[in-house]
């Protein structure tokens, strides 16, 4: 005899408790009865039937296993529970319970009708059973099939992000490769920077000593040059604005005695020198910065606080007067302007500070030799050809004549002297010859 399957499925829980109501009612066959109270005892016999399958539900058998799964335990482990179908289920087996016993006392005394009545309560019973069956199963099914959607949703979503991790991993592999690649290149480019700045500040040191001793000469020069071509404008700008320049040269220097009218040009050039280099101070400074730039207005646009920057402004200020200033141009923005240490970019202001360049250049130079010196000539001294140059080249013909140079006196002093190691720089004067001179 094949035994019965034992149920391994919650849902087939319903189907279980039918068949064994089924075996119940097979137990007696309608119609035959003992002597005994034939109600009692079916209703004795039916109720300890269904005790048994009551009681059955959750007990296990010789393996351990469970013959009926508990509902509860099975349905509490997802949201919904099954506790509904279950209280219509016994609620339908206590009625079927009744309509059973109704059933078997239709038989005695035989009731066609009653009998006809009970079997329809029976089988709406047995229906209502199916339908709990069918609804059971719908709502696990549906349960499934919710779960199984959202385990499916959360699946492709979890694809999804899989999917856009490996495409970031890749990115980050690419930027972090492309990282490297930029800090190769940007260490070569720090090579190539100090191999340049090395190769910058060799050309500096050499332009320094090209400057140095064996040109100082051609600075001197380019001094008296610069010299030279501020004066001009500022003299040129002096007559256009209505100065007299007699008077003001003999400002400058009063009683000189010049060969030609000419020659009173050398009084501004005079003022200019002495006002460049007032306060003249053989400090050591760096040349680095004027060096690195042809034209010097590109200096003061680089470092615009710089030490030259604040050369230029105070050798500007003390050179042009402001009444100077504002007949030339009929205002003092530009002094304004310098005096707020900005630097403007204008014809005067440029020939000036090519000027100064020459002078802090000179003044550099002179610097880095620890036995230099600046001397000047005072007016009225005798000329010396040791260490003074006359600006109108009368050398010759001062030097023609031997005993010839008490003859000739300083007027004026152009350029300052210097001593710089063991070289001799001679102050560039304007003489006077006492027996062949006139006043102006």
């Amino acid at each position: 005899m094949e035994s019965a399957a034992k149920p391994t499925k919650p849902s087939s829980n319903i189907s279980e408790i039918v068949s064994q109501f089924a075996k119940v009612c097979k137990f007696r066959s309608i119609g035959v009865f003992s002597s005994e109270n034939p109600t009692h005892f079916q209703h004795q016999e039916f109720s300890n039937a269904v005790k048994e399958l009551v009681d059955g539900i959750g007990k296990t058998d010789s393996d351990d296993a469970k013959v009926f799964p508990d509902l509860v335990e099975v349905c509490s482990k997802s949201s919904w529970s099954g506790q509904e179908e279950i209280s219509k289920l016994f609620d339908i087996m206590s009625e079927l319970k009744l309509a059973y016993v109704q059933l078997q006392e239709a038989h005695i005394p035989y009731d066609p009708d009653k009998i006809k009545a009970a079997d329809e309560l029976v089988f709406s019973n047995l229906d209502g059973l199916c339908k709990v069956r069918r609804s059971f199963k719908e709502k696990q099914f549906q349960k499934s099939n919710s779960l199984s959607a959202c385990l499916t949703v959360l699946q492709a979503e979890n694809k999804i992000q899989e999917k856009s991790l490996e495409r970031l991993k890749s990115q980050a592999k690419k930027k972090d490769l492309e990282i490297s690649y930029l800090k190769g290149q940007l260490c070569d480019l720090d090579a190539k920077n100090k191999v340049i700045m090395e190769e910058i500040n060799l050309r500096k040191r050499e332009a320094i000593n090209r400057l140095n001793f064996s040109s100082i000469d051609n600075i001197v020069t380019e001094v008296s040059k610069g010299i030279h071509d501020f004066a001009k404008p500022l003299i040129a700008l002096m007559k256009a604005s209505g100065w007299d320049l007699d008077e003001a040269a003999n400002s400058i220097q009063d009683s000189v005695l010049y060969t030609v009218r000419s020659h009173k040009k050398y009084a501004f050039e005079a003022y200019i020198s002495r006002r460049m280099f007032y306060g003249f101070s053989l400090k050591s400074h760096n040349l680095d910065d004027v060096l690195k730039f042809n034209d010097p207005v590109d200096v003061l646009i680089d470092d615009p606080n710089g030490n030259f920057a604040e050369f230029c402004r105070t050798k500007y200020m003390l050179i042009v007067h402001p009444m100077i200033e504002a007949s030339f141009f009929g205002n003092l923005d530009q002094r304004n302007f310098v005096s707020s240490g900005r630097h403007p970019i204008t014809p005067f202001y440029q020939l000036f500070v090519k000027m100064a360049r020459w002078v802090w250049l000179l003044k550099g130079i002179a610097a880095s030799e620890p036995e230099s010196e600046m001397f000047i000539v005072n007016r009225g001294s005798k000329f010396c050809d040791d260490y003074m140059e006359s600006i109108e080249g009368w050398k010759d013909d001062i030097g023609s004549v031997e005993g010839q140079f008490g003859n000739y006196k300083v007027e004026l002093m152009i350029m300052p002297g210097f001593r710089i190691g063991d070289r001799l720089i001679k102050s560039r004067v304007y003489l006077s010859e006492l027996s062949n001179t006139i006043t102006c």
